[in-house]
């Protein structure tokens, strides 16, 4: 089915990560986008045949027409493409259908939770790949190592990272499922918390025959979905600090450093060894320990995959450094949920060390923005200065009464600054920070371009000889 794919939105994390792929096992990929973007380069190097703008016509100037077009949930009926692929009876999957597909024959491993899958999925990833078993893997962000999000292997596991946001994960059958954690969101499209934890119930049932589940022992809905899947015959494995059981994962120490992680002490399989995690963060060592056992899980050796887990460089955009300016460190971070912004700015807090710590959040969607308006207020205040921008609505349209006001008028526990103005922002924050500091850009959404306009305002000043004061 997937000989000829034309893959609708082409640049996005997910679609181009299957692009890769499909490239790699020698199958024809066309696609398009709205605009240009860095994926292109990549994929049309390898042979995509790419368009920018979304068109019918797309379809009809290729060679021949596709076996399947791909789709993301983002993708409307009313996309062009899309609705020419259905008026000529094209076959028409979802993204995560056309992963499934990629995943047949392999031993696959499924990383998924409300928060922490990404690099969940990526620390396996890369202790994987030290162990040499070449795994092929889908990952909603890029690795910094290879700079990839995909990758065709020559090994027997495939793994990826799993959206319950749409719950299109339920069309996986995987071999070892790991939940991080299950906190609502996306209530936007689950509509109420008890349908959002329904999901993942649901997740479970799609774990093969002799296939387990790894849960966070620590996190009360995930260590509740591991005891219900226990009591339907699913063999369960847990990790965190209120793990026990010689065959589960343990933490028992994290010695944190000032500026680039930590190390976790960890019981398993009846031994301890120590993993040293490069990245900060007490809430990154805890990922590290589920990809631990979930490799311990893919039969691989727990030595080898510690070694590998020191070696993890990170993930583009989970605390990703940006650069330094006029002693100034500057990183950018997707965290998007409270509970997200919250333990980023904790391992913000410990990189800072004796600095202060700078935050400029855009809130995304304008539902979350409404639904945890309170709950960012309070996470955001783990922060000495905050910029609050406006809300980045991706999918939806605006709400009325509902900006980024409506979190930055909650905020009394640190300095707030609500710029509504997106151009005005990077001046702003350059600004505010003072020799020392760190800064950070936070969201989902187009803050990423922040950080570089951020550093090049921090360097005009120190030319120009104005002082950092901060204030």
């Amino acid at each position: 089915m997937l000989r000829r794919a034309h893959l609708i939105g082409i640049g996005g994390a997910g679609m181009s990560g299957i692009a890769r792929i499909l490239l790699a096992r020698g199958a024809t990929v066309s696609g398009s986008d709205a605009k240009e973007s860095r994926a292109f380069l990549t994929l049309r190097a390898q042979g995509a045949t790419i368009a920018v703008g979304q068109r019918a016509e797309n379809l009809d100037q290729l060679p021949e027409p596709p076996t399947a077009v791909v789709v993301s949930t983002a993708i409307k009926e009313t996309n062009p493409e899309l609705a020419a692929a259905r008026e000529r009876g094209i076959p028409v999957l979802h993204r995560a259908e056309a992963l499934a597909e990629l995943m047949k024959g392999y031993q696959v491993a499924c990383i998924a939770g409300t928060h922490g899958k990404t690099s969940t999925t990526s620390m396996l990833t890369v202790a994987l790949q030290h162990c040499r078993l070449d795994p092929s893997f889908a990952i909603g962000g890029d690795l910094n190592e290879s700079g990839a999000n995909a990758h065709h292997g020559t090994g027997s596991v495939f793994v990826a990272e799993a959206d319950e946001s749409d719950g299109s994960f339920l069309v996986y059958a995987p071999r070892v499922a790991v939940v991080t954690n299950i906190e609502p969101d996306h209530l936007d499209r689950h509509k109420t918390p008890e349908a959002y934890s329904a999901v993942f119930d649901r997740f479970v049932d799609r774990i093969v025959s002799g296939g387990a589940l790894i849960v966070c022992a620590d996190d009360e809905p995930a260590a509740q979905l591991g005891d219900r899947a226990a009591d339907r015959g699913v063999r369960v494995r847990r990790y965190g600090r209120s793990a026990t059981g010689e065959h589960d994962a343990q933490i028992l120490d994290y010695r944190p450093h000032t500026e680039d992680g930590g190390v976790v002490r960890v019981r398993i399989g009846g031994r301890e060894l120590d993993v040293t995690v490069a990245v900060p963060g007490e809430h990154m060592a805890v990922n590290a320990v589920a990809a631990l056992l979930a490799g311990v899980e893919l039969d691989a050796p727990a030595d080898q995959l510690a070694e590998g887990l020191a070696s993890f460089g990170g993930v583009r955009r989970r605390f990703e450094f940006k650069g330094r300016a006029n002693d100034v460190r500057v990183y950018d971070d997707y965290a998007h949920h409270p509970t997200e912004v919250a333990a980023q700015l904790r391992a913000v807090r410990q990189a800072a060390g004796s600095g202060r710590v700078v935050v400029v959040f855009q809130p995304h969607l304008y539902s979350r923005t409404r639904i945890f308006a309170d709950e960012f207020a309070k996470a955001l205040e783990l922060a000495d200065e905050v910029v609050v921008l406006d809300v980045y609505g991706a999918r939806e349209e605006p709400e009325p009464g509902v900006s980024g006001q409506l979190i930055a008028d909650r905020i009394t526990e640190a300095t707030v600054h609500y710029e509504p103005a997106f151009d005005r922002a990077a001046e702003l924050a350059a600004g505010l920070v003072r020799p020392g500091d760190v800064l950070v850009t936070m969201g989902a959404g187009d803050v990423t371009q922040l950080g570089p306009e951020i550093l090049r305002e921090l360097d005009a000043r120190a030319a120009a000889g104005a002082p950092a004061t901060g204030d």
